[in-house]
C-alpha cells in the first residue's frame, strides 16, 4: 500500500525542476483534494445530479 507520503514525494517528482513553494502547495492540496473526494464516494457520500441542480438554482435565486 502506497503512503501518503510517498504519493506525495512522486507528485513533487512530476513537477519541473524550476517549481516554486507554490506550485509544490497547490500540487499537494489538488491531490488531497481528489484524494478526499474519491473517499467520499466509495463511502457513498455524493449527490445526485438533480440533487447538484437543485442547490445550483437555489443558490442562484
Amino acid at each position: 500500500m502506497t503512503t501518503i507520503k510517498e504519493k506525495v514525494i512522486e507528485t513533487i517528482k512530476r513537477l519541473p525542476e524550476n517549481a516554486n513553494y507554490d506550485d509544490i502547495m497547490e500540487s499537494i492540496y489538488i491531490q488531497q483534494a481528489i484524494f478526499k473526494g474519491l473517499d467520499q464516494l466509495d463511502n457513498g457520500e455524493s449527490l445526485s445530479h438533480e440533487e447538484v441542480k437543485k442547490r445550483f438554482e437555489e443558490w442562484l435565486r
